[in-house]
């Protein structure tokens, strides 16, 4: 997989094209399975994750991945639920600052990491119900594959 780079207007872009018309308990199994073989079949090293508001709905580790992924995905999903965006949008907005997520988001960086791969799960006429989160790659990466994902799952639910 080549790493791919993603402007903050890209990024801002992605969300507006990955509402989705629902999210069922069906729907979030059926999302997490598809990231699974996406990583699965790159030997991906990754933890997935997908909550709807606070519950857990499903969460996968693969070989190579570790605990750390685990405290990872957690932290990222916070920042997506806080901000409302994608991990990776929210620090790609403070980057375009000229500061960081860490320096001034007053935020405790042991809780919250605007990294990439979390991702908000938005429902039409509801708006972020939850999250998808990957968490094993390099952020770009990471970040990548829920895309890839959604993507994928999205031409399945029309």
């Amino acid at each position: 997989m080549t790493t791919p780079s993603f402007t903050v207007a890209e990024l801002e872009a992605q969300e507006a094209e990955l509402e989705l018309p629902r999210f069922t308990y069906e729907d979030a199994w059926a999302l997490g399975s598809l990231l699974r073989e996406l990583a699965v079949a790159r030997r991906a090293p990754v933890t997935i994750d997908i909550h709807r508001g606070t519950q857990q709905l499903f969460r996968c580790a693969l070989p190579g991945s570790t605990p750390d992924n685990d405290a990872w995905v957690d932290r990222k999903r916070r920042v997506t639920e806080r901000y409302a965006a994608a991990s990776y949008l929210v620090g790609a907005r403070f980057r375009a600052k000229n500061t960081t997520f860490e320096a001034s988001s007053r935020l405790d960086p042991d809780t919250y990491a605007a990294h990439g791969g979390s991702f908000p799960l938005r429902v039409t006429g509801a708006g972020v119900i939850g999250t998808v989160t990957v968490s094993g790659l390099p952020q770009v990466e990471d970040h990548a594959l829920v895309v890839e994902g959604l993507r994928g799952f999205m031409g399945r639910v029309g």
